[in-house]
């Protein structure tokens, strides 16, 4: 999905470099996940289940606007 292409690349380029290992592994794990659940997760129609990726979709929303 382009959005979540665009939406990645400015994490990449804004929040990226403060992951800790765990934050980087969390974020290869959510590049793995079909486009269409993690919209379902940004949007607030489901969430992830896992506390570390939760911080992911969180940081997302707001670098995104969506909180």
């Amino acid at each position: 999905m382009r959005e979540l292409d665009v939406l990645f690349g400015r994490f990449l380029e804004h929040e990226y470099q403060g992951l800790d290992a765990q934050g980087v592994a969390a974020f290869e794990r959510l590049l793995e996940i079909q486009d269409p659940i993690i919209m379902d997760w940004l949007f607030g129609r489901e969430e992830p289940g896992e506390a570390d990726l939760q911080v992911l979709i969180d940081q997302l929303k707001k670098l995104s606007g969506l909180v």
